[in-house]
């Protein structure tokens, strides 16, 4: 391997821990070089793993023992662990059909010990293993490694809440990269955790408090001592959330000290107990152009390394034109308002935040509770539009059922990366939303299939005050030209029908023109998964005609389409049941079988058994 020395002669965790001390820090700035030439080259969630590769190499330093488990909540920040862990070679493959995922992995490595992609799953898991090992009598210990970002998650504070409850020995590894430590709030915290921390100072605890019950004089000193004793942890750490919910709290700590984290890790290993320990990292550490712009470098397409700068079509995103419509329409309505959970940029909304922040609100990673609260401002006469990626939706389905559609409340749901995503990997694909969402009472559900259609079903929705679901691809569409204009519920007839016509919907409308003219098929765009155009659809019944659905997802429309018509002979051309591994969106359609070869193939087969 060229140009990384020390990185070359690892190749699994036992070397790291046979590495010199001395060497470690020279090691931590080698994976960096080494992860920007291969996220260069395949594109990747760079920053917060450049900021992570200190806290991985010192818990390889601890966690060492084949029965210990560490645990990436949701994967960002875990490249370096994947390096170290025998992966050093295969990282060149990240993200490529056939080579590493982009988040930890079961199937993929031993030490990948829970699959992860979503966020605030890290607490719970490893809370659940904990609790195995403890009922089989199985020796080992559990670390979970969860950003201030997961943190923000519901699921969180529910397995922090049961995790403190349970006095199981759960570390939880707080990775914060939106803080720096103060010099001399540092100092003091490091000197507090590391006499908290100590065997010492809690055996002396343990024999104090143990004296001073014996006796109602000491209990009544051991009372006020308590008292005492909180009042200086809440002037000194500001904070004690973490102890309140049982946990003890170590930290802040120089997250890229590796000695220093070494010590304490050791110490939270050995306390036996629920632990929090906290660490300050800086996202994009040691690359300065990711350092200086870390949100660009979270989630990044292939970049030059010298410039950072990325291949760009010129084309407008449908995140972009949805963000510009739901602004226009705020210019238009103060009554408009903007939510999203955690993704101003990825959905298109930070310009809505930049003109109207106090009509804006970002609730971090917290899909259920941003709907909800779009359901409260809907009662009381607002006009919530929510951007929410497909495969995060999925957190929020009851939220969707329970209070918004039962209700029949004007929340229009903007469904981000609906369809395959490509290299984010089945974690993150967005294909199961219509087979959820139209199965809800009185949602409509919209998928454009141009630029143009998307802006105008925007602000159809946003008109009929009524809930709703937009879904549009990640990247972009056609502008689109001489459109029929989007009326609501109906479909638009793209070429006239014939023996067999292809009713297809979103991104698969471009290709299911090329089949369609090159086989003299009829051809639908279906601009609603929800309602079905009835009218049409009898029209197609009443000429005979057989019908190639085509839909970027699980069964959805082609199940609703031929429950409508039982008469018709409706060959659906969807995702089949399992999930897509990662790979570009066009051989993703292929292996799935919806490109334009399945359709053409779909078309010969319907006119051979029904002709």
């Amino acid at each position: 391997m060229k140009d990384y020395p020390i990185l070359r002669q690892l190749n699994g965790p036992k070397d790291l821990q046979a590495l010199p001390e001395e060497k470690l820090s020279a090691l931590a700035e080698e994976i960096r070089g080494y992860m920007v030439d291969c996220v260069s080259k395949n594109g990747g969630h760079l920053a917060a793993s450049l900021g992570a590769v200190e806290l991985i190499i010192a818990l390889h330093r601890v966690y060492t023992d084949e029965a210990d488990r560490l645990i990436f909540d949701v994967g960002h920040q875990a490249y370096a662990h994947k390096i170290l862990t025998g992966r050093r070679d295969a990282f060149a493959t990240l993200r490529q059909e056939g080579g590493l995922s982009g988040f930890p992995k079961r199937e993929e490595s031993p030490y990948d010990a829970f699959n992860t992609g979503h966020a605030s799953t890290s607490l719970s898991a490893a809370l659940g293993m904990v609790r195995a090992k403890q009922l089989l009598h199985e020796k080992g210990h559990v670390a979970a490694v969860i950003g201030d970002g997961a943190l923000t998650g519901g699921l969180a504070y529910e397995a922090l809440d049961d995790g403190g409850d349970s006095k199981l020995p759960l570390v939880v590894i707080l990775n914060d990269n939106e803080m720096s430590i103060s010099r001399n709030v540092g100092a003091m915290s490091r000197s507090l955790s590391r006499l908290r921390a100590s065997r010492g100072y809690n055996r002396l605890k343990r024999f104090v408090v143990r004296v001073l019950e014996n006796g109602m004089v000491g209990r009544r000193m051991s009372k006020n001592l308590e008292g005492f004793k909180n009042r200086i942890k809440r002037f000194v750490l500001q904070n004690t959330f973490c102890e309140e919910m049982g946990f003890t709290y170590l930290g802040p700590i120089d997250g890229h000290d590796i000695p220093q984290m070494i010590s304490l890790l050791r110490e939270a290993k050995a306390l036996e107990r629920p632990v929090v320990v906290h660490v300050i990292t800086q996202k994009g550490k040691g690359y300065g152009l990711s350092e200086q712009n870390p949100e660009k470098f979270h989630g990044i397409a292939p970049f030059s390394p010298d410039t950072g700068a990325v291949a760009s079509s010129g084309a407008p995103s449908c995140s972009v034109a949805f963000g510009e419509t739901v602004l226009q329409l705020a210019t238009e309505d103060q009554r408009v308002v903007a939510i999203t959970a955690a993704m101003r940029d990825g959905t298109g909304l930070r310009p809505f935040f930049d003109r109207f922040p106090e009509r804006a609100f970002d609730v971090g990673i917290a899909e259920e509770h941003a709907l909800t609260m779009a359901a409260g401002m809907a009662v009381e006469g607002l006009k919530p539009v929510a951007a929410i990626y497909s495969s995060f939706l999925q957190r929020a389905i009851d939220q969707v059922y329970h209070d918004i559609c039962l209700q029949k409340l004007p929340v229009v749901i903007g469904v981000d990366r609906a369809g395959l995503v490509g290299q984010d990997g089945e974690t993150h694909q967005g294909i199961y939303d219509p087979a959820l969402l139209c199965a809800m009472p009185h949602l409509s559900v919209y998928a454009p299939a141009t630029l143009s259609e998307l802006r105008a079903m925007v602000r159809l929705a946003v008109e009929r005050g009524e809930p709703s679901a937009i879904r549009y691809c990640r990247g972009t569409l056609p502008e689109g030209q001489g459109e029929e204009p989007v009326t609501y519920g109906k479909w638009a007839t793209l070429r006239p029908a014939a023996d067999v016509v292809i009713v297809a919907a979103g991104p698969l409308v471009q290709a299911a023109r090329r089949v369609a003219e090159e086989l003299s098929c009829g051809l639908v765009e279906a601009r609603f998964y929800k309602p079905l155009d009835h009218a049409l659809l009898d029209d197609l019944r009443r000429q005979g005609c057989k019908l190639i659905v085509a839909e970027e997802n699980v069964a959805a429309l082609s199940l609703y389409v031929a429950a409508y018509c039982p008469e018709l002979t409706v060959r659906p051309l969807c995702l089949p049941d399992g999930p897509v591994p990662q790979a570009t969106v066009a051989r993703q359609r292929t292996l799935g079988g919806i490109d334009e070869a399945a359709m053409r193939e779909a078309v010969k087969e319907l006119r051979r058994t029904h002709g």
